[in-house]
């Protein structure tokens, strides 16, 4: 059963026209003193998420079940955030967005308009935990336009996934990938370019065909 957003009432939150709230979730609760978290239209939000404040969110927002996300992201239009991911403070997530479920986002990312990253997905933001620079040392992780990022990744630290760029399934990034490739193993090494890639399936002359 579905809860009714009451904006007298509920949340401290701005949340658009025509939300889909459902039961046991928090938005705009913590931390304290933080601006409204504001939330565009058509917004699903599923069962057990927690948005804290300060979030700025687009049009067509969902989450799965059980999310969780920090204060102070800035999340563009049709962004799919799945059940168990957690998104951590800070980040900038463009337009076109899907991050799959179980996957872990840390602090100060930048994920660029149309990424897709794969379930179980682990980002890693700093070299040497604990560090007492970790406020700068860990503004370092980029995911340009476009990228695809297979199950079971870990991307570490000061890594940039270039644009269109594919990374296969239970791949470890230790070094930054180039625009357009191929790339998987651990550590990942580029294997081929994007338009050399074939569609095993049989469906396609070659995958990603259809974005063009």
């Amino acid at each position: 059963m579905s809860t009714i957003y009451n904006p007298m009432t509920d949340y401290n939150a701005v949340i658009g026209k025509k939300p889909h709230i459902q039961d046991f979730t928090e938005i705009g609760k913590y931390p304290e003193k933080s601006q409204k978290t504001i939330i565009g239209d058509n917004a699903i939000i599923r069962s057990h998420t927690v948005i804290y404040a300060g979030n700025r969110i687009g049009n067509n927002f969902q989450t799965g079940h059980g999310v969780m996300i920090r204060e102070n992201n800035i999340i563009g239009d049709n962004v799919s955030i799945g059940t168990h991911s957690v998104v951590e403070r800070e980040n900038n997530i463009g337009n076109n967005v899907r991050i799959h479920s179980n996957c872990f986002i840390p602090e100060f990312m930048i994920i660029e308009n149309g990424a897709w990253i794969g379930p179980s997905t682990t980002i890693l933001n700093v070299l040497h935990p604990p560090c007492p620079r970790f406020e700068d040392c860990a503004r370092s992780v980029h995911i340009k336009r476009g990228a695809k990022i297979g199950g079971n990744v870990t991307i570490g630290p000061r890594i940039t996934i270039g644009e269109n760029s594919l990374i296969g399934m239970g791949s470890v990034v230790t070094k930054d990938i180039p625009d357009n490739v191929l790339a998987y193993g651990n550590p990942a090494r580029v294997i081929c370019k994007i338009d050399e890639m074939k569609c095993e399936a049989g469906y396609f002359e070659q995958p990603y065909q259809w974005l063009d």
